[in-house]
């Protein structure tokens, strides 16, 4: 008799009631077999589904987009630590990804789910001129559409990202490429999403997160984005005053809120933050 598994909806980082990113998250006494977690996260659809299962003191953990797995996903990490929390109360979770064991806090109060994650090490680099001129093809930009005081960089908290900051919030709010040539553009260089940005103050950033690698257009909120983000900023010592805010997915009607915490260390695991809501 084939198993079956309860998957649970929930959209992470939402504003309220409204927004956020919608993940499925199936928690089970042990993984279903790889084939099945990538048939369960095409059929649910969302842009990624995160599996868990009890290992030793914490969770061994996997996420998978409808086309395939990835080593982690911020929002459904936020998603998970909310269930994990309405299942066995408010405590931090340790979660074993695939290549880095991180940490998750869910809390409940009056209702209301929030979580905060501690995302791997962070490292960025900037980003050579062929990728550079690949991607402002990709989206029809010019090197004069870029922040000159946030110079394009590949960031990593799990997984790359590559960072390009715009000059002005109406060429964010026009961001438009082709879902394959993206695709093919971020398998060639490993990328898992391209996050375009823009500065509304130093700690207040505008984000649109294309994310052809899962098979979806845009993300309305990427945690592991955000953490990335907020690594490349320590590395460059930007004034973030030891956090940042990001707004995502407001320009695709899914407005989503981030928070994340900066420390002092370079390299360290960032703190990601938000509010949880069910489906």
């Amino acid at each position: 008799m084939t198993q079956t598994y309860k998957v649970d909806r929930l959209a992470a980082f939402s504003d309220g009631n409204e927004g956020g990113n919608p993940a499925g998250v199936v928690v089970c006494d042990e993984l279903p077999t790889t084939e099945t977690m990538q048939r369960i996260a095409a059929e649910v659809g969302y842009s990624e589904t995160v599996f868990a299962a009890p290992q030793g003191d914490g969770w061994r953990v996997r996420y998978f987009a409808p086309v395939g797995e990835v080593a982690f996903c911020g929002h459904a990490t936020i998603a998970l630590g909310a269930q994990l929390a309405r299942r066995f109360g408010n405590r931090t979770f340790q979660l074993s990804l695939n290549h880095a064991d991180i940490t998750v806090q869910g809390r409940i109060s009056n209702g209301s789910a929030t979580a905060t994650l501690t995302s791997p090490p962070t490292y960025s680099h900037p980003a050579d001129h062929a990728v550079l001129s690949d991607a402002l093809a990709l989206f029809s930009l010019s090197p004069d559409d870029l922040l000159d005081t946030l110079k394009p960089a590949i960031a990593n908290a799990g997984n790359d990202h590559l960072i390009l900051t715009l000059r002005d919030r109406a060429t964010l709010a026009a961001m438009d490429y082709d879902l394959e040539e993206g695709a093919a553009f971020m398998a060639a260089n490993s990328f898992t999403t391209v996050s375009l940005l823009f500065v509304e103050t130093p700690n207040r950033f505008h984000s649109r997160n294309a994310f052809a690698s899962g098979g979806v257009l845009e993300d309305p909120a990427t945690g592991a984005a955000a953490a990335a983000l907020a690594g490349y900023l320590r590395d460059l010592d930007w004034p973030h005053g030891g956090h940042i805010d990001i707004i995502q997915g407001e320009d695709i009607g899914a407005r989503s809120l981030l928070r994340a915490d900066i420390t002092a260390t370079p390299g360290e695991g960032i703190k990601v933050s938000g509010a949880v809501r069910t489906l």
